[in-house]
């Protein structure tokens, strides 16, 4: 076992420990702070489950600008515009049944105001998450390459 002293200061810089900065200039450039009194110790955790070392990203498949990706596109264009009017029509359906922020009170909420109220408040809160998805589902629809009109 050999030991080594730090003769360099340490700099902590988010989770990273490092004597690889050169000057004080460097180190606030990039957000670390000196590390003081004491000796630092940095012990390679195991990974669980034999995971490797780093994130490993799925390759994107190869797009091709042949027939198939047109096909690609054209079918992920229908699904798209498939839940857009799906979402669309539940937004409807969903804002026709909130009246304004006054529903009709169903069943027991005549008696019971705060039943009332949590329905309103879930309707409220599925409205936003509604308006949200038809949002995200118009974004994808925009990433996607313009239709292509067939001959």
């Amino acid at each position: 076992m050999s030991v080594f002293a730090q003769d360099a200061a340490v700099y902590r810089c988010g989770n990273e420990y490092t004597n690889a900065v050169k000057d004080a200039k460097e180190a606030k450039a990039r957000g670390c702070k000196l590390v003081e009194g004491g000796n630092v110790s940095v012990i390679q955790g195991a990974r669980p489950n034999g995971a490797s070392p780093a994130p490993v990203r799925a390759p994107a498949p190869p797009r091709s600008d042949g027939v198939e990706q047109r096909a690609r596109d054209s079918d992920a264009r229908m699904i798209l515009e498939s839940e857009l009017k799906k979402a669309e029509t539940r937004q409807a359906e969903l804002l026709k049944e909130y009246n304004g922020g006054e529903p009709e009170k169903q069943g027991g909420e005549a008696r019971n105001y705060q039943k009332y109220l949590d329905r309103v408040a879930e309707l409220k809160a599925s409205i936003a998450r509604n308006d949200s998805d038809i949002a995200g589902l118009k974004r994808e629809l925009a990433r996607l390459p313009p239709a292509r009109a067939t001959p």
